[in-house]
């Protein structure tokens, strides 16, 4: 949708502390023209604490964030929320749901709620997601809270974006042991059995603890909080997991880290996002009598990448695909 506000307004309006010009400047960013207030806004960012919530689809997230929301507030905290709906594969629609169980915070002036579609973007965020958790905190938000869509075994995008992860999973469920298969168990910072009051809710704590003791943690151990967010029960310890994570990350030195590799996968993304045109506009130039790997190779050459799909070939060999793309 075209805006009419110039640029120096806007930037003149965000400064202000007018939300609509928060909302605005998203909707820049989420139609791929924010490239500019970006690069303006960014040395304003780095102050918020940034919360991201995962974990699979039912297990009461948005529930578990209006209730999150409402203990920030509760300690004078000003909170923004990202909340990440799937859309359709048919019509790219989506129906922006979260937002109902967030109602309750939607006249507090110090609460700013966007829901995002994820437009088939995978890892269980929208496109603009981080550019979006960038402007709030340039906004001023001390809390930046990260909903993404109910995702699997290998959604694990959120703990590029968030400083701390929250991993809900509900008792009862085949999808929480699922879930805990794979790269979600691994990317937790705090793991929330919601739903606390289920019968099997100590079940899956054991089961929680056991699967964590498969694993070497170097230093931050993650914490384990039961919660029944309808009734807010659990949430003060929760917030003091949170809490306390942030305060491991600052103390240890690990959050420049954290935030140094959340700057690289971001670039990453956006640099891939870029080349990704143009090797689709390789491949139509490409002759039709190729085979796939000369066609593959001849794109790579175009690109400057020396030895062509068999240097990639030979890295994959040895299992360090990522470091050579890393240094293409």
């Amino acid at each position: 949708m075209y805006d009419p506000v110039p640029q120096p307004e806007l930037l003149a309006a965000f400064r202000a502390g007018d939300p609509r010009a928060l909302a605005r400047a998203i909707s820049r960013c989420e139609s791929g023209r924010g490239a500019d207030l970006i690069r303006e806004l960014y040395p304003l960012t780095g102050r918020a604490l940034t919360v991201g919530l995962t974990g699979p689809p039912g297990v009461g997230k948005s529930t578990l964030s209006g209730a999150l929301v409402a203990h920030a507030r509760a300690l004078g905290k000003t909170v923004g929320v990202i909340s990440v709906d799937p859309s359709s594969p048919f019509s790219h629609g989506a129906l922006l749901g979260d937002r109902i169980r967030l109602a309750e915070h939607f006249t507090d002036p110090d609460v700013f709620i966007r829901s995002m579609a994820s437009r088939g973007h995978l890892g269980g965020l929208a496109g603009a997601t981080a550019d979006a958790v960038s402007l709030m905190d340039a906004f001023g938000k001390d809390v930046v809270m990260i909903e993404t869509v109910g995702v699997g075994q290998s959604e694990i995008e959120i703990a590029e974006v968030a400083d701390t992860t929250l991993v809900a999973l509900q008792p009862g469920s085949g999808d929480a042991v699922q879930v805990l298969k794979a790269g979600v168990l691994e990317i937790a910072d705090v793991f929330v059995v919601n739903k606390s009051d289920h019968p099997m809710a100590l079940q899956l704590q054991r089961e929680i603890r056991s699967m964590m003791e498969m694993l070497t943690y170097a230093g931050w151990v993650p914490a384990l909080v039961s919660t029944q967010a309808l009734e807010g029960k659990g949430v003060d310890a929760l917030w003091d997991a949170i809490v306390a994570h942030d305060a491991w990350l600052r103390e240890s030195g690990a959050l420049q880290t954290k935030r140094r590799s959340a700057f690289a996968h971001r670039v990453r993304q956006l640099s891939l996002g870029t080349l990704e045109g143009h090797v689709e506009d390789a491949i139509d130039a490409l002759p039709t009598d190729l085979d796939p790997y000369a066609a593959a190779d001849a794109v790579l050459r175009r690109f400057g990448v020396a030895g062509g799909v068999q240097a990639l070939g030979n890295v994959r060999a040895h299992g360090d695909v990522r470091a050579t793309v890393k240094g293409l």
